[in-house]
């Protein structure tokens, strides 16, 4: 596996993996079947691993705790704080106090059996609360040597300067796909220019850019998609043709659409690592495989302006998940 680096002293795994859909969201979890992931990522030579202390809720840091406790792993691990919710609630505060941060990642390191986070996110940004005082905060834990770096989740370029100004932002985590580029307008060219390196979440458009989704079909209990209003019945035809135009180029390349969406992301710079989520061997295999899909600047150009020719229907979030999005 290639390896790119985020920001000077944090080297990763070229493409990253998301955990959290391994403990909810997209419907039952599969502890057994997660951890035969987990380990076939690292046979891969994937490093860099995903989490957050909302995915469960701690769910999703045990399970990573168990990976590393069990596999011993030489890994990277990103974790997030912030987001504050109950177990099978949606509905979400944001928390961004000194006092919860330090509590926040004690609690985090304890779950995932780590002495150190080498890049830990705040997760959503609460726009009451200067973001010079939550960099204070996260600084001290550096120094503290509880974390190795600092990241900013869905954060605005404005927010993300003045964050970076008080002490170096490593990683700027928002999602980031064909179907979701805000990112490119501000933000973007923002952390090309700081040096900070950027990670899409969701790379492949929540499993749509996958070519794979036919339907309300696809979601089984407790997927979070089906409440999403770009996955609607009156949304879904109209997105199908961003699909369509993906699925053609894969065509001719001989892959998948999904080694598209992920190959056409690694091009757009060297420091962007992509961290596509599933909890099935198969997809992660096929996700891996990307590295090895190179698409020449032409292609990289025709497939952008066929996908610009087509609108987006829907929001990313329903008003809930909105919340402290380019903050």
């Amino acid at each position: 596996m290639q390896r790119r680096s985020l920001i000077p002293g944090l080297n990763v795994s070229a493409l990253g993996l998301g955990c959290m859909g391994m403990s909810e969201f997209y419907g039952p979890r599969d502890d057994v079947q997660s951890m035969q992931v987990l380990c076939r990522a690292a046979d891969l030579g994937v490093t860099f691993f995903d989490t957050a202390d909302m995915y469960g809720p701690h769910h999703n840091e045990e399970l990573l705790g168990r990976f590393l406790r069990e596999r011993k792993p030489q890994v990277e691990i990103a974790t997030k704080f912030g987001i504050v919710r109950k177990p099978g609630e949606y509905a979400r505060t944001i928390d961004n106090s000194a006092e919860y941060a330090r509590a926040a990642c004690e609690a985090s390191l304890r779950r995932l059996g780590v002495e150190r986070i080498d890049l830990y996110y705040v997760h959503r940004i609460d726009r009451s609360r200067p973001i010079e005082e939550v960099m204070e905060a996260l600084s001290s834990l550096v120094r503290a040597g509880k974390i190795g770096h600092i990241g900013l989740s869905e954060v605005s370029a404005a927010t993300l300067r003045r964050a970076h100004a008080v002490h170096p932002v490593a990683s700027v985590q928002t999602e980031y796909s064909l179907w979701s580029r805000d990112v490119e307008s501000d933000v973007l060219p923002t952390c090309r220019e700081l040096g900070i390196g950027f990670v899409p979440y969701s790379p492949l458009g929540r499993g749509f850019l996958t070519g794979t989704f036919d339907g309300q079909s696809n979601f089984s209990d407790g997927d979070f998609r089906a409440n999403l209003p770009r996955f609607s019945a009156e949304n879904i035809d109209a997105n199908r043709r961003i699909v369509d135009v993906v699925h053609s180029l894969a065509l001719t390349k001989g892959c998948t659409s999904a080694q598209i969406a992920l190959s056409w992301l690694l091009s757009k710079g060297d420091h962007i690592v992509p961290i596509p989520g599933t909890k099935r061997l198969k997809y992660l295999e096929e996700n891996v495989s990307a590295i090895d899909v190179v698409l020449s600047p032409d292609e990289v150009t025709a497939l952008e302006a066929g996908v610009s020719e087509l609108s987006v229907a829907g929001g990313r979030y329903t008003d809930e998940g909105m919340k402290g999005l380019d903050a």
